[in-house]
């Protein structure tokens, strides 16, 4: 699907890209305390490369080259309404990339972006609303930690403006895409206590929630409809933590007949998640799926995509 839309937005903006940029003379330098109106330009994809493969390559190898950016520009060199579509557009290009080929080309761009602050501060922005934002459709912390990586090397950033940054990355390190998930202990109603690293399945999905929540009730409802949940459950292929890490028992206590009998329903006695900062809990619910090692396979991922995973890798 991401693919196929890849192209469809590949054909469009080549059909855009087939005109050259304006020349420096008729570009216009941005007046100090204006809003600049240059529009932005894309590059004119050469007749030669005739594949899809090759002309989305360069398409997005090139994407940035006449954004006119300047060291010592103060005000920001485009119109921003069209920047952000610009943008946008960029971000869903390396959307079906394989990651390392999508993440080196945001390196690159960042890299491009550094030699001015204004720039480079407003594309932070712009990441941060695309790529770290839980709300946004096509958050990616493997593109935005791409970005950070870039951003934090950077002496056009002082360590002040550095410190947010820097806590983000640090908080994204953990239980990243491939590495084990952190370990921690739940407490059942009944007292008795549990690891995550203990529970033993092919696979483990991991429900963060606070119960009463309406984006929880809906999650719970996907997973209790699911047929392939069901019978993983049943067949021990896939164990079901839902885990509360807030400290409002009684509520908890409240839900505890909306979660089904077959899954594990746990909270942090000890509220160490929380205070440990063990997982990213910016967005209610989450969802984490995991490995028989507890090695993370998807985080932080909406039900659909789980389901599909599960589907095109059974257990043999």
């Amino acid at each position: 699907m991401k693919k196929q839309l890849s192209y469809a937005l590949l054909i469009g903006l080549v059909a855009c890209a087939c005109v050259r940029p304006k020349s420096a003379e008729t570009a216009k330098e941005p007046v100090a305390g204006q809003d600049s109106t240059q529009s932005f330009e894309l590059p004119a994809i050469p007749a030669t490369l005739t594949s899809v493969a090759q002309r989305e390559d360069y398409l997005i190898r090139h994407y940035w080259d006449h954004f006119p950016i300047a060291a010592q520009t103060t005000v920001f060199p485009c119109e921003k309404k069209g920047i952000e579509q610009a943008w946008v557009n960029f971000c869903y290009l390396l959307l079906p990339c394989p990651e390392d080929y999508s993440e080196a080309r945001i390196k690159e761009t960042f890299h491009k972006f550094l030699v001015n602050k204004v720039v480079l501060k407003h594309f932070m922005g712009l990441a941060d609303k695309y790529w770290y934002d839980p709300n946004s459709p096509i958050r990616n912390e493997e593109f935005y930690i791409a970005m950070l990586e870039t951003i934090l090397r950077a002496p056009v950033l002082t360590d002040t403006e550095k410190l947010v940054p820097e806590a983000r990355y640090e908080l994204a390190q953990k239980n990243r895409k491939g590495s084990r998930a952190i370990d921690f202990v739940y407490t059942l109603k009944s007292g008795k206590q549990g690891t995550l690293h203990a529970l033993r399945s092919d696979y483990t999905l991991l429900f963060i929630n606070n119960p009463g929540c309406h984006a929880c009730e809906a999650v719970i409802s996907e997973l209790k409809s699911s047929a392939l949940v069901s019978r993983m459950l049943a067949d021990h292929e896939l164990t079901l933590l839902a885990m509360y890490t807030d400290e409002n028992l009684s509520e908890w206590n409240e839900h505890l007949s909306d979660f089904p009998k077959e899954w594990i329903n746990g909270y942090d006695s000890g509220q160490l998640i929380n205070a440990g900062q063990l997982y990213d809990l910016r967005a209610i619910p989450t969802l984490y799926l995991l490995d028989a090692e507890k090695n993370v396979l998807l985080k932080d991922a909406p039900f659909a995509q789980i389901e599909e995973y599960l589907i095109l890798h059974p257990v043999l």
